[in-house]
């Protein structure tokens, strides 16, 4: 019995997240596997890859999507997708809810962990609410598409369009329409307004966060009323989304017509919430653009959403944190409200935590298959934010490398603080050393 209470004391709520995302990676792992997942022989190694890009909502592949695998094994990758989307956590409750089994405290702190809640209380009805929204986004989303794939693939195109709907709003950036031939995402679709309007707004959706629909829900276009969250997510995405958006436009893409650069620009600036669709090669762009890519993979998408990255929640305290000692105000605030000193602390440590990883990975990479440090580094910012967004490289990397990325894809999906919690334990003190002042800057 004790030990059984040493067990539970140990397995935090943030454990059994970090355990509950590999369990579903190695059960994924296994089917793709078998021989009726794939069409052709392949390793452990691009099994567990795949499985890992899936479930944490990444979208690298070292294997073709459409070809490689077979008509069992997308239906594996999609899964592991809308999974990875809600959170494993979400995904029991759902069916312990469904089963008509009662939910514990325990549970439902576990729901609160999994979808970054405010409150324990009204847990069941909040979570409820979001994954009817889930589907029923998901389900708009693919009646869409069918206008442009049941036309260009016949009854084909329903499961393409169900396919890409949930890939979409799971900010995961699988697709069943390139192939080795015609390689690039949705690059044949690059100026088709239906398809680029559609998985844009499915991106947006999924990664500003339950949190803003639960706001939306309640108070509509009253912005005023939303929570100080909500309303960092909504103006740090618009202007995370704009920027980009007004560089690639003018600065790049000049070749093509107004109309034309507006989509490609567009898509661009919005699949760097974490999606990893992408509709140009980007080759063809400049290394300032890279740069600019890199650095909005690494933000991504919204707390308690279905996109990964270091959050721009995070980012916006961090900003008003700097502007606060620009202007030496003694507290952080916005938005007539003021940011307590531990979400700061936290907000800086998810950042510092981020840019280790991120620069580790990218030199690990540059080390092992001698590329240059700028295309590596990209490929790091992609593995971490869980974009997906490619130079060309995934699919002829080393084993070391893909464990890098694997390992990135793992924490970029399990999130900063998770990770932290999860894995060093919680020492009490009862007691403060003196202070002293260091001269910084």
């Amino acid at each position: 019995m004790n030990r059984y209470l040493k067990f539970r004391k140990l397995l935090t709520a943030q454990r059994i997240i970090i355990f509950g995302f590999l369990f579903v990676i190695l059960t994924g792992t296994l089917f793709l596997l078998l021989p009726i997942s794939r069409n052709e022989s392949v390793s452990f190694i691009d099994a567990l890859f795949t499985a890992t890009s899936a479930t944490c909502v990444t979208g690298l592949v070292v294997n073709n999507t459409a070809t490689f695998w077979s008509s069992f094994g997308h239906v594996v990758i999609l899964l592991l997708i809308q999974i990875g989307g809600m959170g494993v956590i979400t995904l029991a409750i759902l069916i312990g809810i469904l089963s008509g089994k009662k939910i514990g405290l325990s549970s439902r702190s576990l729901m609160q962990e999994s979808i970054s809640a405010p409150y324990v209380g009204g847990i069941i009805r909040y979570s409820k609410f979001f994954i009817k929204g889930i589907f029923l986004i998901e389900i708009i989303g693919a009646v869409l598409l069918m206008f442009q794939f049941i036309p260009e693939y016949g009854p084909k195109g329903i499961w393409y369009s169900i396919f890409h709907s949930i890939s979409a709003f799971c900010n995961a950036g699988f697709d069943l329409v390139s192939t080795p031939d015609t390689p690039g995402s949705l690059m044949k679709y690059a100026y088709n307004p239906l398809i680029n309007t559609v998985i844009c707004l499915l991106i947006v959706i999924g990664g500003i966060g339950f949190i803003t629909w639960s706001d939306f829900q309640k108070h509509r276009f009253k912005f005023q009323k939303y929570s100080l969250q909500s309303k960092l997510v909504l103006v740090t995405t618009a202007i995370l989304l704009l920027f980009p958006f007004l560089f690639f436009f003018f600065h790049e893409f000049k070749d093509l017509s107004i109309s034309q650069r507006f989509w490609v620009s567009m898509f661009q600036s919005v699949t760097l919430r974490t999606a990893g669709f992408n509709t140009v090669d980007f080759y063809g762009m400049s290394e300032a653009s890279r740069l600019i890519m890199i650095l909005m993979m690494l933000v991504g998408g919204a707390t308690g959403s279905t996109a990964g990255g270091m959050k721009v929640n995070t980012l916006a305290i961090i900003v008003l944190a700097s502007f606060s000692i620009f202007f030496k105000r003694q507290d952080v605030t916005v938005f007539k409200r003021r940011i307590v000193d531990e979400i700061v602390l936290n907000a800086l440590t998810i950042f510092m935590m981020y840019v280790f990883f991120f620069l580790a990975g990218g030199i690990l990479l540059s080390i092992f298959e001698n590329l240059p440090i700028l295309t590596c580094l990209f490929e790091s910012a992609s593995a971490l934010g869980t974009v997906g967004l490619t130079m060309g490289i995934t699919s002829s990397l080393h084993t070391s490398s893909k464990i890098v990325l694997i390992i990135l894809m793992y924490l970029g999906r399990v999130g900063g603080l998770t990770f932290i919690y999860a894995t060093v334990s919680n020492i009490k003190t009862y007691s403060k050393l003196p202070q002293e002042k260091v001269t910084v800057g």
